[in-house]
């Protein structure tokens, strides 16, 4: 699949705006079961090589897993502030668990594991997530996870993007541009009144 025309500026957000640790996270928003939007703060790990899918992990037993496993549609906000920048992608989610049947992406979630700092690694070990409070600190202080074999529980979500829309507050007026694909996998881009 070629690479879309919003990774050039998403590109330039990202490299402009790299001295700033946290312009790597994004908020990733789906709809749970009941229809009720649900927001979170992820950190962006990297595109998919030779895709435009953005990487991000995940725990099994969060919530947004009952989320995207019962809707799996999400979209992203991310800003820049160097740049001034808003890109808003939109796009299906796949979660690729420890079962899933791909072999190359269970490499990739395998490398992404790899990947990551003990600390965050250690966070799959950690109790169930979202329940009442473990009153023992001990419980957060397990045995490091092994770093060649993901914990069952770990994640690799990717999302697909089929529309993204982009928002520049520098200069007067602001400037905007929506991306989007065809039936075909093509992308178009068009300026719009911001």
């Amino acid at each position: 699949m070629p690479i879309a025309v919003w990774r050039s500026p998403l590109a330039r957000a990202i490299h402009h705006n790299r001295s700033l640790p946290y312009a790597r996270y994004f908020q990733l928003a789906t709809v749970d079961p009941k229809g009720y939007p649900a927001n979170r703060t992820v950190v962006f790990r990297g595109f998919l090589d030779n895709s435009n899918q953005l990487k991000v992990i995940t725990d099994t037993r969060s919530q947004k897993i009952h989320d995207i496993n019962h809707h799996p549609w999400g979209e992203v906000c991310w800003y820049f502030p160097n740049t001034r920048e808003q890109f808003r992608l939109a796009g299906q989610l796949t979660l690729i668990t420890a079962d899933y049947p791909d072999e190359g992406l269970q490499q990739v979630r395998q490398q992404t594991w790899q990947n990551l700092s003990d600390a965050a690694r250690l966070q799959f070990a950690w109790p169930d997530p979202g329940v009442a409070r473990v009153p023992d600190k001990q419980a957060f202080s397990p045995p490091p996870p092994a770093l060649d074999q993901p914990l069952p529980n770990f994640c690799l979500l990717l999302l697909e993007p089929v529309k993204v829309d982009h928002l520049r507050l520098q200069g007067f007026p602001q400037n905007r541009w929506l991306y989007y694909q065809d039936s075909s996998g093509e992308w178009f881009q068009k300026a719009v009144n911001p």
